[in-house]
């Protein structure tokens, strides 16, 4: 079985080398898709990971995991994609039970922090909570913890699925095309991982008025 893992870099070069090396250990293949970083993030990347593609300016998470999914799907054979953050807020220590899901032949896995959202900011849980809520009841799907990055996501629903935003939201439209396409979402347990000095790069009023804006596209489809 064939699995990548696709990582989305902002200004990552202080930790993105432990971070790619300790993917690498679980044999996996790594794309890194540097976000027009200014710092030496391409450069960490590139002495690692087996395919690093460069954004000429920053633009936006959903911007680059979707020119990093259409990379696999054109050039490369695989079986299933997982997608995980650059900045270390996702372990590299469950990737097994991600690796452990692709072996069971599951379609779709997200992972979890709101069992134990330890370190999680309170404004994030709450507001994890709610857009959960909501995007549960347009998949009609329990999706205890929407809004994280770190899936497990087959290749046949990566091609079905076509993705039309560039920023945050983009989490929330593969899960409910992907629900609308009759794929089941399987949630598992993630350590959640915080740092004091960890700067969120998600601006609250913006990115909310984005959000609310595409599930009102989304509801009337």
């Amino acid at each position: 079985m064939r699995i990548w893992v696709i990582v989305p870099a902002y200004n990552e070069a202080a930790s993105l080398s432990k971070l790619l090396n300790d993917i690498k250990k679980t044999g996996l293949f790594i794309l890194v898709i540097d976000d027009g970083s200014i710092d030496a993030t391409y450069e960490a990347a590139k002495g690692i990971a087996d395919v690093v593609l460069r954004n000429p300016k920053n633009m936006g998470k959903g911007k680059s995991l979707h020119a990093a999914i259409a990379y696999l799907l054109e050039h490369e054979a695989f079986d299933y994609a997982i997608t995980m953050d650059g900045d270390g807020q996702h372990s590299p220590g469950d990737l097994k039970q991600f690796i452990a899901a692709a072996n069971n032949g599951e379609n779709f896995v997200v992972g979890t922090r709101m069992g134990n959202p330890q370190g999680m900011p309170l404004i994030r849980v709450i507001t994890n909570i709610i857009m959960s809520r909501i995007i549960s009841n347009i998949a009609r799907q329990n999706i205890p913890d929407s809004q994280c990055g770190y899936r497990l996501i087959k290749r046949e629903v990566l091609e079905k699925v076509e993705i039309e935003t560039k920023k945050f939201e983009i989490e929330s439209e593969i899960l409910i095309k992907a629900a609308r396409f009759g794929y089941m979402i399987k949630s598992i347990p993630v350590e959640s991982i915080y740092s004091r000095n960890q700067r969120s790069k998600i601006n609250p009023f913006i990115d909310t008025v984005r959000f609310l804006r595409f599930l009102f596209y989304l509801r009337g489809q």
